[in-house]
């Protein structure tokens, strides 16, 4: 009995080191092809550009996210399409907000105040409206409710507001939304690409440069926006990570940027203050560009160290919104990218 025990015993233990060296075998085998890959991924990895894009809030970032999901990869299919319905009828709760409240504030403290004043007949509806859109829950857009949005939307009050939208936080997308509210009413209602990008949803992080001389900053009122992209872009270029890195500036939403300079004097932002128009019309526009496109160019050499300064830096004027202008930017982007490197491998 006791040589037998042993026997077994011997049989065991035979057995469980036969396993250990199997599993061993195993595990190496895995580690050996883990390893391969791991060298595979970083040799292809070498041939993949990256792009990171920085800014400052409320810049477009999410918009050209948005184009690149539409341009360069599968899009958005109806599931996706229906998750914007809650934001974009949020927007325009929001707009409607943002526009009678500040009408109020107008009213209450401009020397002109009565073209700011609400007419009698829609006082009632937009305390109403506003309520909803200070709600953290908003209800979907009805027809009944998208016609009162409408009513007041028209009203001479309101459209005096909009046009000072800049000093209230009104969003890019309110003219779109206001002219559309039937039809994202509708009980099947599903939201269009266009309607994809318009939307806007408050997103963390940053993105890329943007293009808005007169806006103050959602979250610091009294700074203006474009010093703190001029500063965001100067702490940028400082970077020790980035010492090596190509830029390319996107002067966005040049749509506006092509309006706006008509209306509203350049100089009002202190970093243009020795601006001086020349002449008016599209003339204007394109100097106002070249002024600016000037200014972060002076910044990019004054904020670069002397030996990276011939590192790639190109500027581009976009719109976020506009597709076909999205892809040949990007397309000028990867050329840009792809001479860098043959210039690096000595082909160039």
């Amino acid at each position: 009995m006791l040589s037998i025990a042993i026997i077994d015993s011997m049989g065991l233990l035979c057995s469980r080191q036969q396993h250990v060296t199997e599993t061993d075998a195993e595990e190496s085998a895995q580690a050996v092809e883990i390893e391969r890959r791991i060298a595979q991924e970083t040799k292809a990895e070498k041939h993949i550009q990256k792009l990171l894009l920085l800014g400052a809030g409320e810049s477009g970032k999410s918009t050209i996210f948005k184009q690149i999901k539409l341009l360069f990869q599968t899009g958005f299919d109806e599931a996706e399409l229906r998750s914007y319905i809650s934001v974009i009828h949020a927007n325009v709760y929001q707009t409607i907000k943002i526009l009678y409240d500040g009408s109020k504030e107008f009213a209450q403290n401009e020397s002109d105040f009565s073209k700011y004043v609400i007419s009698p007949e829609n006082k009632e509806t937009g305390e109403r409206l506003s309520e909803i859109g200070g709600r953290l829950d908003y209800p979907r857009l009805t027809k009944e409710l998208a016609q009162e949005i409408e009513t007041l939307w028209r009203d001479p009050a309101i459209q005096e507001t909009y046009s000072r939208g800049n000093e209230l936080q009104v969003p890019d997308c309110a003219h779109y939304f206001m002219e559309n509210l039937q039809r994202l009413s509708d009980v099947n209602y599903v939201p269009t690409k266009e309607d994809v990008l318009h939307a806007r949803v408050r997103t963390t992080g940053v993105v890329e440069i943007q293009f808005r001389y007169d806006q103050m900053l959602f979250e610091d009122e009294t700074k203006n926006r474009m010093m703190e992209t001029k500063e965001l872009f100067d702490w940028v270029l400082k970077q020790p990570c980035f010492e090596k890195t190509s830029f390319m500036l996107f002067l966005n939403k040049f749509d506006i940027f092509e309006k706006k300079v008509l209306k509203v004097p350049l100089n009002v932002c202190e970093w243009f203050k020795d601006y001086q128009p020349s002449t008016s019309g599209k003339q204007e526009i394109e100097h106002a560009y070249e002024f600016v496109k000037k200014k972060f160019e002076e910044l990019y050499f004054q904020s670069t160290a002397p030996d990276r300064v011939d590192r790639v830096f190109k500027i581009y004027r976009t719109t976020a919104l506009d597709q076909k202008l999205v892809k040949k930017t990007f397309k000028l982007v990867d050329e840009s990218l792809r001479r860098r490197n043959l210039i690096e491998a000595g082909l160039l």
